[in-house]
């Protein structure tokens, strides 16, 4: 479980690695070009329910950390589909199999 820490905030947010890995590209890609936009996910089952946004701005310190010391195979259509969503109003928005560690499910499907 890789986590991340953002601004001055006591409470770090934890997301699998995988997942991480796949936010970290779009995220800091985002950022070096001065865009700010929304984090959002669903709180895991061993926190109290409900649900977090972050506004992740270029000027805000930010750290990611993994627990894995080997970067994991990155899809680039999951990758496209995040910054898609981050181009969105609405942000980044992890659903919960992405938070868990699973790929995202297929549209297609």
């Amino acid at each position: 479980m890789g986590t991340i820490y953002y601004g001055g905030s006591a409470t770090p947010i934890h997301i699998e690695d995988r997942a991480l890995a796949h936010l970290k590209v779009v995220i800091t890609t985002k950022l070096r070009r001065g865009e700010s936009f929304t984090l959002s996910w669903t709180h895991p089952e061993d926190q109290p329910r409900g649900r977090s946004t972050i506004w992740l701005h270029p000027s805000i310190a930010l750290r990611f950390v993994f627990d894995e010391p080997e970067q994991p195979h990155l899809s680039r259509e999951w990758m496209e589909e995040l910054a898609n969503s981050a181009n969105t109003s609405g942000g980044i928005t992890l659903a919960a199999e992405e938070v868990a560690g699973g790929e995202p499910a297929d549209p297609q499907s």
